[in-house]
């Protein structure tokens, strides 16, 4: 299983999209457990990923390292900002199987949301661990807003990156007071479409973009092999926070829906399957292949029934623009100019929740 291990809850940004720091009552800003705990609870899991998360993980850098050295795991993520990076030591930095590195495009788009020299600080870092033979796989984890366009800021990233992946703010904004969303959307909507052309036409060419979202929901249509939620929140996922309790997703442990149990009382086998994503995901017709919309979300419907609908529309105008190309797909396969496994990603549950 994965698990999404908070080192803090301190943030050294201060995003439009979260605020940066913070204070949630009942969650210590710094870990409180004891590390042998954690061990414990984590070896009883031979298949245990461990994503470093936060707040910013790497202002706890001396708990990453002493996680690294002491609980035994398959594989270690990191998701950061991207600013702490040049700090990393070579040790840690080249054990991580991956880095989702926040950041939403270009220079402009970035520096809007994540303050003014954000970008220039993350592509130095970037370049900096490239430059000391970080092979990993690097994605860029992009928050997609209304200073954003998303055919523009995916292909500029793809440059940069070896996989993107973002996430719609719609989770920390609120979206009845966001104006016009569904002109954002549209907007959006056509940029997929325009990025499903070129997932095409690289297709042509032997290559897969590395457009996390689109990768394994064509290998589903591909397959046809069913799949539960996506980011596997309450099902193979879990986040343990800095008290050492176990929830489902790092995003909302104020709610009580979140809390799973307690690394010190629990076990990976009892936690497994204990959420499971509800109405009106479960009555769409589309479930199987799209798996959910992010638990949070379908447990709170904090937006209403309206603009829920009109966010799960854009992910079945992806679905419908990728499902065009599943012959073409198959005949390249067919042909050898596509591997097999050439839609086999994430190796591992890295963090990304696909569905955006």
């Amino acid at each position: 299983m994965q698990y999404h291990v908070l080192t803090t809850e301190r943030c050294n940004l201060k995003c439009t999209y979260c605020g940066g720091t913070r204070d949630i009552p009942g969650v210590p800003l710094d870990i409180e457990y004891d590390m042998k705990d954690l061990a414990d609870f984590i070896s009883k899991d031979p298949e245990a990923v461990i994503g470093f998360y936060g707040g910013e993980p790497l202002l706890a850098m001396k708990r990453l390292e002493e996680i690294m050295d002491t609980v035994p795991a398959k594989a270690f993520t990191l998701q950061t900002n991207g600013t702490l990076l040049d700090e990393l030591k070579d040790e840690y930095l080249h054990r991580l199987h991956s880095i989702l590195i926040s950041l939403d495009g270009g220079r402009e788009v970035t520096d809007i949301s994540r303050g003014t020299g954000t970008y220039d600080l993350i592509m130095r870092n970037l370049n900096g661990i490239r430059g000391r033979g970080y092979k990993g796989d690097l994605i860029a984890r992009m928050a997609f807003s209304d200073n954003g366009d998303i055919y523009q800021d995916v292909t500029h990233l793809l440059k940069q990156f070896d996989h993107v992946h973002w996430q719609l703010d719609v989770f920390w904004s609120d979206l009845e007071e966001r104006g016009d969303v569904d002109g954002w959307l549209n907007r959006y909507d056509k940029g997929i479409a325009r990025l499903v052309r070129d997932f095409g036409e690289a297709m042509k060419k032997g290559e897969v973009l590395g457009i996390v979202p689109f990768i394994p929901i064509f290998k589903t249509l591909l397959t046809g092999e069913g799949t539960h939620i996506r980011c596997g929140a309450g099902v193979d996922s879990f986040a343990i926070m800095t008290s050492g309790s176990i929830d489902a997703c790092p995003i909302a442990p104020e709610l009580l829906y979140s809390n799973i149990g307690d690394i010190r009382k629990d076990t990976p086998e009892g936690i497994r399957d204990s959420r499971r994503i509800g109405d009106p995901c479960t009555e769409c017709e589309i479930l199987d292949i799209c798996g959910g919309r992010c638990l949070y979300v379908n447990q709170t419907m904090s937006w209403g029934r309206e603009l829920f609908d009109r966010v799960c529309a854009s992910t079945k105008h992806m679905i419908d623009e990728l499902e065009k190309l599943v012959p073409l797909a198959g005949e390249l396969i067919e042909k050898g100019v596509l591997p097999s496994d050439a839609f086999d990603y994430p190796e591992i549950n890295n963090g990304c929740e696909i569905i955006p």
